[in-house]
Formats: C-alpha cells, structure tokens, sequence
C-alpha cells in the first residue's frame, strides 16, 4: 500500500544537510512522486538533499492557498502509482498550510501517513524560550489588520495569565516588526516575550525578555526575519 511521507524543510539550505537525518534524506531519495507549494521550491529543495532522479522523471504536482477543493481531491489518484512525499517552502509540512487537507484525505482513504524526522520552529521556539513547556496553544497568523492584532494579543496574553500557559503564533517576514510594535504597545509590560527568528539559519536569533525590557533598536533588528512569536503572560 502506499504511503504519504511528510517532510520538514529547513530555511537554512547550505552545503550540509543540517537539520534532516539520514533516515530522513533516505526517504526522501526513495520517492518519486512529491505535492509541494511551488515547482521552483520543489526542485530547489530535491537538488539540495542530492536526489538521485532528474527532475524531468518525478511527478510534482502543486498544493498551495489557491488550490481549489477538487484539485487537492485529485491528488489522491497519485497513490494508485507509488509513494507520496509533500513539503511545503519551510517548516513542518500541513502545520499553517494547505497541506492538512491532503493529510485528513489521505487518512479518509485509509493511506499510510508518515511524518519524517527534521526540524520543527515550533518546538524550537518553546524549547528557547524559557516558557511553560507543559501548556501551550499555537495559533498559527495573527489578523493582519493592526487593530484586529492588537485585540488578539490581548486575548491570548489574558488566556496566558489564566493558566500560566505560553502562547505561539508567527508572522511573515515583511511584517515581524510590526507584530512586535504591537506587542510592545498592548502587552503589559511584565509579560514576556520570545522572538525566535531565522531558525536553523548561520543568522539564527532568539531574544526572550520581559516586554518592558524590548528597546526599540531590538524591535527593529528583527525587521524582515522569519519568526516564531511566544508569550507568557505573569498569572
């Protein structure tokens, strides 16, 4: 029977394969079949763990935001052919990405689902951040609207308070710091906050401190990272 492999992708993709086992990569070498965010990324990332088949012989078939219900219904019929492995551009794959569908599918049609060892910025984050490692809820993106931003970090640092919880989300790039304004403008300053950004990079930086203590030049040396966010309010 047939299997659906998930694979992490780091952001950092250099000479060595950090982050990905050898298990990992073996795997991922075996298959010949991939649903991926964008065929560009998809061959990028193959090219780098040094898979064996040229890109012309594999299937790729794309998965992202704007694909359409009956499109991702479609994918199904690949596992009539073999083995599947789907990844998104960076992280752990179907975790805030389309890629939940495919997995919930795959599961309905009694398919195999294996996720394969690799880094998670997640985990990563709430092992760095010095926070209640025991409850935790990942809320994935935050409203883009600031004011809308603004209430839901509200929310989740009085949903913090409650239960000593620490509370994850992320944001894209090109709006980090704005995300960490308005951390600094609506969270109490005893709160704390981690920012862990670039993971698994050669520029890799995680900052965790009391909201009071964030200076302005710390804000904006975030600016166009990659990060995961986490707070834990004082109960």
């Amino acid at each position: 029977m047939a299997t659906l492999y998930l694979i992490p992708t780091p952001l950092a993709k250099g000479v060595e394969h950090h982050g990905l086992p050898e298990s990992t990569l073996s795997t991922i070498r075996s298959i010949q079949q991939f649903v991926v965010e964008s065929q560009a990324m998809a061959q990028g990332f193959l090219q780098w763990v040094q898979h064996p088949t040229p890109d012309y012989q594999r299937t790729h078939r794309i998965l992202n935001k704007k694909t359409p219900p009956e499109e991702i219904f479609s994918l199904m019929d690949l596992f009539n052919h073999g083995d599947v492995g789907y990844f998104s551009e960076a992280g752990a794959p179907a975790v805030a990405d389309p890629g939940a569908t495919l997995v919930r599918m795959a599961h309905d049609k009694g398919i195999q689902v294996v996720p394969l060892v690799g880094p998670s910025s997640i985990l990563m984050a709430l092992m760095a951040s010095g926070m209640n490692g025991q409850a935790f809820t990942f809320h994935g993106y935050l409203p883009i609207d600031s004011s809308a931003r603004k209430r839901a970090l509200q929310d989740l640092e009085a949903a913090s308070s409650k239960d000593s919880s620490t509370q994850l989300f992320i944001e894209t790039p090109h709006r980090t710091e704005a995300m960490l304004m308005d951390c600094k403008a609506v969270c109490k300053g005893s709160t704390r906050l981690c920012v862990a950004a670039s993971l698994t990079m050669a520029e890799e930086r995680i900052l965790s401190q009391p909201m009071e203590h964030w200076s302005a030049q710390e804000i904006s040396s975030f600016s166009n990272q990659p990060a995961v966010f986490c707070i834990q309010a004082q109960s």
